[in-house]
């Protein structure tokens, strides 16, 4: 993984494409949208929002697709010259785990992490430019049943996944909480 992280940076700080026919067979799992998803991963680290070292917070009762408990951070964070607004939420499973275990051992119940970036201007218009990850408590990213790595514009124009789901939210932010910070999911 840290080879691939020290590469991507490499990439992108000269401007390199990390497979344009790639990305254009799907809209999101492409190798550039696995290498952006590695430095979010970075960003994260770097803050604490994920690995062993991680800030905690209080769990609360979670829902499908998530988990049956969560905890979720609102940040941001700078990937190459753009500064973007970082939700993080952490899922917890199995269905009937209890907020007593979580806080024992996160680690334990830990299923995976979604996030939600936001990109610059450009990226996604359609969907307010929200650059999707799901990673597994390792970091790697969840792939779909086809493989795809889950991360990038995920599930775009389907029916069901990130995009159809939180383009229900209300708003124009794709924010279902209503507890963010002001200003957080409009952050360019």
């Amino acid at each position: 993984m840290k080879k691939l992280m020290k590469s991507t940076v490499a990439a992108l700080a000269l401007g390199l494409s990390f497979g344009a026919a790639n990305a254009q067979m799907a809209p999101f799992g492409s190798d550039d949208d696995l290498a952006y998803a590695a430095l979010i991963w970075e960003a994260m680290q770097a803050q604490n929002l994920v690995g062993e070292n991680a800030i905690k917070s209080f769990p609360y009762e979670g829902m499908a697709p998530h988990g049956a408990m969560l905890e979720t951070f609102y940040s941001s964070a700078k990937i190459g010259d753009h500064m973007g607004a970082l939700i993080v939420k952490r899922n917890y499973g199995p269905a009937d785990v209890e907020v007593d275990q979580i806080i024992a051992n996160p680690s334990k119940h830990l299923g995976a992490i979604t996030v939600m970036y936001k990109r610059e201007a450009g990226f996604d218009a359609d969907n307010q430019n929200w650059f999707w990850a799901k990673f597994l408590p390792d970091g790697s990213l969840d792939k779909n049943p086809k493989g795809m790595g889950l991360a990038g514009k995920v599930a775009k124009g389907a029916d069901k996944g990130c995009i159809a789901c939180h383009s229900g939210a209300g708003g124009d932010d794709y924010v279902w909480t209503t507890d963010a910070p002001v200003g957080m999911a409009g952050m360019n």
